[in-house]
C-alpha cells in the first residue's frame, strides 16, 4: 500500500487536474441535500439534477413532501431508479424530521443515520458538505480509486476504506479529499476505460500498469 507522503502526492495531483472538484448534486440548504443524495443511490448526479430542479420548486419543506399522495411523489421521482422506495424513504424521513428534529436536518452524523434512507455514506456527505464536519464519503468512486492507487487493500470492505482514508490523511483535507477522489473516478479512473495510458499517477499505479500490459 503507499505510505502516506505518496498519498499525499496522488491527492495533489488530482486536485491539480480537478482544482474545481465540489459536490456536483443541486442544492440550496441542508435539507434539499440530504433529499439529493438519498435520490443519487444507483443514479448518476446529472440526472439527479435534472428531477429536482422541478422536485425542489414544488417541495420546499418536510410538511410538503407528506401533503401529497405518495403516488403522486413517486411520479414526481419516476425517472430515477428505485424511485418507489425512495418516495417512501423521503416521506419516513420528513416525518422523522419534523417529529425529532424540529423540521430541521440534524448536523450530526449518527443522528442523520436514523433518518430512513440515509446510510453512512450519505450522512458524510451531508455532514461534510452542509455543515464542513470533517468527513470521507466512500461512494464508488472513492472505494474504486482508493482500491487501484493502493491507498488500501482490495479486499478492504467500505468501511475499511472510510477508515484508512481517515487514518492516513490529515483531518482538515477530508473533506476535499472525498471530491478530489469523486472527480478523478468519475471523470478520469473510470470503472470501464480508466484512461490510464495518460495518467499522471501512473508511475505509482500497479493496477494501471497491469492494464497497460495486457494491453500490449
Amino acid at each position: 500500500m503507499l505510505n502516506k507522503k505518496e498519498i499525499s502526492h496522488c491527492l495533489d495531483v488530482m486536485r491539480d487536474m480537478f482544482p474545481r472538484a465540489e459536490c456536483e448534486l443541486t442544492h440550496s440548504n441542508p435539507f434539499e441535500l440530504v433529499i439529493a443524495v438519498l435520490l443519487s443511490a444507483q443514479c448518476t448526479d446529472v440526472l439527479v439534477n435534472k428531477v429536482t430542479k422541478d422536485l425542489f420548486k414544488k417541495y420546499k419543506t418536510p410538511e410538503d413532501y407528506l401533503s401529497v399522495p405518495l403516488e403522486e411523489l413517486q411520479e414526481d421521482i419516476r425517472s430515477i431508479g428505485l424511485y418507489r422506495n425512495k418516495a417512501k424513504n423521503i416521506r419516513k424521513l420528513c416525518q422523522s424530521l419534523i417529529d425529532d428534529y424540529g423540521g430541521e436536518v440534524p448536523n450530526s452524523k449518527t443522528e442523520l443515520m436514523k433518518l430512513a434512507g440515509v446510510g453512512r455514506k450519505t450522512a458524510n456527505v451531508v455532514a461534510s458538505v452542509a455543515f464542513k464536519e470533517p468527513a470521507i464519503a466512500v461512494d464508488t468512486h472513492v472505494e474504486r480509486v482508493a482500491k487501484r492507487l493502493a491507498f488500501c487493500r482490495w479486499k478492504d470492505s467500505v468501511l475499511e476504506v472510510e477508515k484508512t482514508l481517515m487514518k492516513k490523511i490529515p483531518m482538515e483535507e477530508w473533506g476535499e479529499t472525498h471530491h478530489r477522489m469523486i472527480f478523478f473516478g468519475r471523470y478520469h479512473c473510470k470503472a470501464r476505460n480508466p484512461e490510464c495510458p495518460t495518467c499522471p499517477l501512473l508511475d505509482l499505479c500497479r493496477e494501471g500498469k497491469k492494464r497497460l500490459k495486457k494491453t500490449k
